[in-house]
This record gives structure tokens, C-alpha cells and sequence, in this order.
């Protein structure tokens, strides 16, 4: 195997590094009781920050898509990394208010996510045509397991005395900023896109993908067709539900799954991650192999199974996180075949734009999703039925997970 093949595992090995630090978003729960106690917020409050984040990674994702096809991807993971780790110092200097904490961890951090995320998953797309959905889902599966190292180390951090919160809280995010910046600007300097016309040795595209079928297409083409909307429904409502679920992780052991709590609620979260970042790998290697539309009913299916049966009649510890880790598995495999997907229908030449449009689904379902269901779960707790408020979110949410099904079952390729 010549060189710069051999050197695409170096890079994919970078990019799988980058993606777990800029996981740190999973971790947001293991926050939101702290900043409760410290302050007095209530849940849409804990959750605002999150909500922002998700919004302005997705605002980020499309400049940078665009940005990162025609400068390079090194460029704008170094951009990422200074501005997650700036968001950061902020939380820490100014996040003792609602509004400070939603501006230097929503927008500023949010915004590097977003910088930083695009680049590792575009540039794995150019160097494996051949494994788009191996690499991929190995670094989207970075971006997963990420709350498996920050859950517990937030936790171990920020203590267990509410009466220090004030203070090891600031002190929390400020070590973040430190970490985040070093690991991320490195990683940063790793990406390089191949030469024109490479292929991995011994590898040619297969037959489908060249003669009636167009190999790429612009960003405005592909929003010209109509199988784009039909992709970003199947990813607003398959992200939607992992999104919403994900920040809930942590009080969901607390309020619904405490009786026979085995572990403490960060390292139960740490199991989750586990299972999103597998979930990643997982599917991603499976869509290779049985197709990407096979590959989303059988995630759709898992989902509908686990919030209309499982997670409704859950009371205790163990029944709780066996829903959240299939939960989690399955969302994984949404961020990692969509972008796969999104390179399949409209070609790999543009896919920082692309699948920086595409991803839009993902913010959108990031804002909007978990907000409202905060609110349900919040007004079932003012009326002291908690667990009648999760049945209701958990319904609705396998709902969804319907609608997806029969979304991803009208998406196909564009034709010429």
C-alpha cells in the first residue's frame, strides 16, 4: 500500500480524537443539576445553553462547509478549536447568568463545534470512498463516546457539595477551555485533503454510482431536488429523538430510574455514550453492507420498540438504562450514515457544503425538539406527575420515529 494511503488511517486516527472532545456537548446534563442548585433555574433554563449550542453548531456547520471545500480543512478545525475553547473561558468568567451562559456556551462554543466538526467527517469522505460508512461512523463514534471521558470528569470536577457549586462550576469550564483548545487545534493540523483524481489502490467506483446518475451536484442543485427534503425529514425526526433524550440522561436516572441505582448518574451516562458511539460504528459498517434506507428502517424500528414499549413502563435503574443505550445506539447511526448518504445521492466534491445544508435537520431538531419536551416534562413536574410527563414525551416520540420510517422509505438517489 503506497504512502498517502497508509497515512489515511493517521488521519482518520486524528479525527476520531477531535470528535471526542468536541462530544463535550453530550455531556450537558451532568451540568444542568449543578447550575439548578447553584442558582435556582429551573429545567428550560438547564437546557437553554444546550439548545443555542445546537443551534449555532448548525449555523457553523454551513459557513464552514463551504468554507473548508474551498480553503481546506486545517484552516477551519484551527478556527473551531479557538472558538470551543474561547466559549469555554467565557462560561467560566460570565455563565452565572442565564443569558451569559447560552452566549459563551451556546453561540461561542456552539459555534466551534460546528467549525470543527465539518472538518474531520469531509475529509474522511474524500480519503475512503471506498469505507464511507466505516470511517465515518469511526468519527461520529468519537463524537459519542465524548461524554464517556467528560461525564465522569465533569462530575469529578464539579463535586458533590452544592454549597461549592458557585465556585467549582466557573473552575470546571475554565480547565475545559485549556483542554479543548490544546486537543483540538492539534488534531486540526493533522487534516489535508487528497490529490485530484486519487483513489485508495485497487479500488474503482462501482457501476451505480457513474452513466445515468450525476457523480456530484452543487449545493444548489441538490437543493433543487426534492429527495433533499425527504433526507433532512428522516434526519430531523431520527436526531430529534436521540436529542432529546440525550440531555435528559442525567435526570431521567435521577427522577425516574433512582430505585436500584447501581452506579452514580455520570457513569450510567458514560455507559450511554458507549453505546451512541458503537451505534455510530455499528451502523455506519452495516449500511455499507445492506444499504443506508435498510439500515435507518432497522434504527426507526428499534426506537419505536423502545419509546412506545420499554422506556413507559420503566421505574427502576436498569429497565432506564437499557433504553437510553438503545436509544443512544440508534441515534448514533443517524450522524454517521447521513453524511455517508448525503455523498451517496449528491457525490463527494462538495460535501462540506452539502452535508453542512443537510446537517441543518440535526440544528433545527437540536433548537426546537428538546425545548418543547423540557417544557412538558417541566409542567408535569409543577403538577406532581413526573412520570406522566416522560410517558407522554416517550409516546411522542415513537410517533416520530414512525414518520421517519416512511420518510426514509420515499428517499432514493436523484436521477439525471
Amino acid at each position: 500500500m503506497d504512502q498517502k494511503v497508509s497515512n489515511r488511517w493517521t488521519l482518520a486516527s486524528a479525527a476520531v480524537l477531535m470528535q471526542v472532545c468536541l462530544g463535550i456537548i453530550y455531556a450537558w446534563s451532568v451540568f444542568r443539576g449543578p447550575l439548578a442548585q447553584a442558582y435556582g433555574w429551573d429545567k428550560t433554563m438547564t437546557i437553554a445553553p444546550y439548545r443555542w449550542a445546537n443551534a449555532f453548531f448548525t449555523l457553523a456547520m454551513i459557513g464552514a462547509g463551504i468554507w473548508q471545500d474551498r480553503k481546506g480543512p486545517r484552516l477551519v478545525g484551527t478556527v473551531g478549536g479557538v472558538l470551543l475553547g474561547l466559549g469555554c473561558l467565557l462560561a467560566g468568567l460570565i455563565g452565572d447568568t442565564p443569558d451569559g451562559l447560552k452566549f459563551a456556551y451556546g453561540v461561542v462554543a456552539g459555534l466551534g463545534v460546528g467549525f470543527a466538526y465539518v472538518t474531520p467527517i469531509a475529509t474522511c469522505v474524500k480519503w475512503f470512498p471506498d469505507k464511507r460508512g466505516l470511517v465515518v461512523g469511526m468519527a461520529v463514534m468519537g463524537f459519542g463516546l465524548g461524554p464517556l471521558l467528560f461525564g465522569p470528569l465533569l462530575e469529578a470536577l464539579m463535586g458533590s457539595d452544592p454549597a461549592q457549586y458557585k465556585e467549582t462550576i466557573p473552575r470546571t469550564f475554565l480547565i475545559l477551555s485549556a483542554l479543548l483548545f490544546v486537543v483540538v487545534t492539534g488534531c486540526a493540523q493533522m487534516f489535508k485533503v487528497p490529490p485530484p483524481g486519487w483513489r485508495p489502490e485497487g479500488w474503482n467506483p462501482p457501476a451505480a454510482a457513474v452513466g445515468a446518475r450525476r457523480a456530484d451536484y452543487s449545493s444548489g442543485e441538490m437543493l433543487g431536488s426534492w429527495q433533499f427534503y425527504a433526507a433532512w425529514v428522516v434526519y430531523f425526526l431520527g436526531s430529534g429523538i436521540g436529542l432529546t433524550i440525550i440531555p435528559e440522561a442525567v435526570p431521567l436516572f435521577r427522577e425516574i430510574g433512582s430505585k436500584g441505582m447501581a452506579m452514580t448518574a455520570g457513569a450510567a451516562l458514560g455507559i450511554v455514550s458507549i453505546f451512541n458511539g458503537l451505534g455510530r460504528l455499528g451502523w455506519g459498517t452495516a449500511s455499507d453492507k445492506v444499504g443506508r434506507t435498510k439500515a435507518l428502517l432497522a434504527m426507526c424500528a428499534i426506537y419505536t420498540v423502545v419509546c412506545a414499549v420499554l422506556m413507559p413502563a420503566a421505574g427502576s435503574f436498569w429497565p432506564v438504562l437499557a433504553g437510553l443505550c438503545l436509544i443512544g445506539f440508534c441515534y448514533g447511526g443517524f450522524l454517521a450514515i447521513m453524511p455517508s448518504l448525503t455523498a451517496e445521492f449528491w457525490g463527494s466534491k462538495n460535501i462540506g457544503a452539502n452535508y453542512g445544508l443537510m446537517f441543518t435537520a440535526w440544528g433545527v431538531a437540536g433548537f426546537t425538539v428538546p425545548g418543547y419536551f423540557a417544557a412538558i416534562i417541566e409542567r408535569a413536574k409543577q403538577a406532581n406527575d413526573l412520570a406522566g410527563g416522560y410517558r407522554e414525551v416517550f409516546f411522542t416520540l415513537a410517533g416520530m420515529a414512525v414518520v421517519c420510517a416512511l420518510a426514509a422509505l420515499v428517499s432514493r438517489k436523484p436521477t439525471k
